[in-house]
């Protein structure tokens, strides 16, 4: 393996924040500075680099680097996911996994496909109230914007970054089982019990995923930011 690790990137955590741990499935995650990216990281770290500024690259580094130990542990293999076509990682066959970044945090999800049919993983900084507002609409559905009245700014702005993180995540996880893409308003979180959470399917996706159809996710809130994942068990 690959014995380099760029100084733009904190040393890789194995600690998972999410309440709930997948059965066989490894999160590993890294803080990562884009001002401190050399120009030679990804050919050190015998990753493929991507086009961009600073920080997309940087972020890209981070993610990989966290997808390859991931996969390390969970097959033996540190390989690197491909991007493919869609610009979707390609993960290795019987693998299933899913790659985070935000706030200069990146984090990799991974497990093996007899456990797990897809993941979705996602990290986003909370919004501040005034840009939550501006985008609520964006967001959220009729019935979601309903559900916010009669809460605080600051709650309803934390609802706001949730539902967004939530979508993603549910994207994430679906797109690879149905190669279809869909948008905010075509999901709806029914609600959240603490660390959990309940969408529904508002339009057909594919003959396995039809309108109507109900997910569980899970999310943590940590320095300023939002973590969820909705996991697809085989």
């Amino acid at each position: 393996m690959n014995a380099h690790h760029p100084a733009c990137c904190s040393p890789l955590d194995t600690h998972n924040p999410l309440p709930n741990a997948l059965a066989g499935a490894h999160l590993i995650s890294t803080c990562f500075d884009p001002t401190l990216l050399a120009e030679d990281d990804f050919a050190r770290c015998e990753i493929a680099p991507v086009r961009g500024v600073a920080k997309r690259q940087a972020e890209y580094l981070a993610g990989r680097l966290c997808a390859r130990e991931a996969l390390r542990r969970v097959t033996g293999q540190a390989s690197v996911p491909a991007v493919g076509e869609d610009r979707a990682p390609q993960w290795p066959l019987g693998v299933v996994g899913s790659i985070t970044h935000g706030d200069n945090w990146a984090a990799a999800l991974v497990a093996r496909r007899e456990q797990w049919r897809a993941l979705g993983l996602d990290v986003e900084r909370l919004l501040p109230a005034e840009r939550a507002q501006r985008l609520q609409g964006e967001i959220l559905t009729a019935a979601e914007l309903q559900r916010l009245s009669g809460l605080d700014d600051e709650t309803r702005a934390a609802r706001i970054s949730l539902t967004f993180s939530l979508k993603e995540s549910l994207f994430k996880a679906l797109y690879p089982l149905t190669l279809t893409r869909f948008y905010f308003h075509d999901a709806e979180l029914l609600g959240i019990d603490h660390d959990s959470a309940r969408l529904r399917l508002l339009i057909d996706l594919h003959p396995d995923w039809r309108t109507g159809i109900e997910l569980d996710g899970q999310f943590v809130l940590f320095d300023n930011k939002v973590l969820s994942l909705v996991a697809v068990a085989a």
